[in-house]
């Protein structure tokens, strides 16, 4: 049974963590399935307060990051997307793009009631104060980085290489899982939303998304 609707629910009544905005972080090894699951969570969010509502806007963190900054995107998100939406206002940022090797134009991303934001390290440190929860996706380093080298095929076999050694170095320095509220496990059909170490630690009961205030971590 998935667990995504009812769960997507609560995070509507959650209290606003950046600004008017519930920031939602999913996070986990590349190729663990983060994007999948944030764009299934996104359309779960839509008609969850209004049947008419549009999915939930998702920030894909390779927009940000680029081929010599895997993972330096701090500053850039900090102050194209945190900064407006703490004052209230749409931010926009410029997508890199991966084949071109630059910047695109300039995209809106709207202070909507709830955003996603996905991608390897939208757990670390300098962003989780602005995160209304942080959910992580459970599938281990290396069946996630296989699953991910055979998505992309041979010829970007280097860049994997390159990849790993940076994401291990990564979240040696900086985990997100031992602040994550629910583990997400992918399962034949849907998700199921386990407590994560924050949660487990707070309380035995089954994870409750509920509608406590904010915490900075």
């Amino acid at each position: 049974m998935d667990e995504t609707p009812r769960l997507a629910a609560e995070l509507h009544r959650l209290a606003p963590s950046c600004g008017p905005v519930r920031l939602i972080a999913v996070d986990g090894h590349a190729g663990s399935g983060k994007s999948t699951f944030a764009a299934h969570l996104a359309t779960a969010l839509g008609p969850a307060a209004d049947e008419n509502a549009a999915a939930a806007p998702v920030l894909h963190l390779d927009d940000l990051a680029t081929h010599e900054e895997l993972f330096s995107w701090t500053e850039r998100l900090l102050e194209a997307v945190i900064g407006p939406f703490s004052r209230g206002e749409c931010a926009h940022y410029a997508p890199y793009d991966w084949i071109r090797r630059r910047f695109c134009t300039s995209q809106p991303l709207p202070a909507a009631p709830v955003v996603i934001v996905e991608g390897v390290g939208a757990g670390r440190r300098a962003l989780r104060p602005y995160l209304a929860r942080l959910l992580w996706m459970e599938r281990g380093p290396e069946r996630s980085w296989e699953r991910g080298r055979q998505r992309d095929g041979s010829g970007l076999s280097a860049f994997w290489d390159e990849w790993t050694v940076a994401e291990t170095r990564h979240f040696a320095g900086d985990p997100s899982r031992p602040f994550a509220d629910a583990l997400i496990h992918e399962r034949r059909e849907g998700y199921e939303w386990l407590p994560g170490p924050v949660t487990s630690a707070r309380s035995h009961h089954v994870v409750t998304l509920g509608d406590e205030s904010h915490r900075v971590r």
